[in-house]
């Protein structure tokens, strides 16, 4: 236990320097919590959340980009948009066991091989949800992981969308060169506010943001859906 001189020269401190010296916050004492606690907490935070917004991008170690811009309910509610580098983009809305796709004119060119589509595509095609066939299509689930793993050090401190933020590198057994930097807020709620991924193959970033705001995802109109014989419930 500090005596009480260095009790008060730490509250004189926390004064003069309006608490950003090191040691100071509630009560006057540092954050002890270690790496691994505050990875539980951001997890925590995460897990507990309604909806959220997500942008993931991953940059292959042989070229080109993939962002997806995600917004969610973290169920079974959610739109998303892919995008490649390369040109084309494919859209997704997730609304219970619905998914309803639209594809680009460049996708369609690049993916399906048909290049004797030449007009921007407006009509979405509809089908029930197969989660096995997901990965295979391209398409992203409303749900997002958020647990422990590995081994937790602390990193450094930054800003991140104006808030303070503490980095967490993780690194485990099962991914050797891998190593993930997780940034956690240091204010207010300890959200998850971005995850670098750096590999021998690829490296990805992604943000979280709009922490529990009001999601509005509607399906498309049915003039707009697309009626495929076969895909439609």
């Amino acid at each position: 236990m500090r005596n009480k001189a260095a009790v008060v020269t730490t509250a004189l401190t926390c004064l003069l320097t309006g608490a950003a010296a090191s040691g100071c916050g509630a009560g006057g004492t540092a954050d002890e919590r270690s790496a691994e606690e505050m990875f539980d907490d951001a997890n925590d935070a995460m897990s507990g959340l309604k909806s959220v917004r997500i942008e993931f991008t991953s940059n292959p170690a042989k070229g080109g980009t993939v962002t997806t811009r995600l917004v969610t309910d973290l169920g079974n509610r959610c739109r998303a948009k892919m995008s490649w580098s390369e040109g084309g983009s494919l859209e997704q809305i997730r609304i219970g066991d619905t998914d309803y796709v639209r594809p680009d004119r460049v996708y369609l060119q690049k993916w399906s091989g048909d290049t004797n589509v030449s007009s921007e595509q407006k009509l979405w095609t509809k089908s029930p949800v197969d989660e096995a066939k997901d990965s295979e299509q391209g398409l992203v689930s409303c749900e997002w992981p958020f647990g422990s793993f590995g081994t937790a050090t602390k990193g450094e401190t930054t800003r991140i969308d104006g808030r303070d933020a503490l980095a967490l590198i993780v690194t485990d057994k099962q991914d050797k060169g891998g190593t993930y930097t997780f940034y956690v807020a240091t204010d207010g709620k300890p959200y998850l506010l971005r995850t670098v991924y750096k590999g021998a193959r690829y490296r990805t970033t992604t943000s979280f943001r709009d922490f529990d705001e009001p999601l509005d995802v509607q399906a498309p109109k049915p003039a707009e859906v697309l009626d495929v014989p076969g895909l439609t419930d």
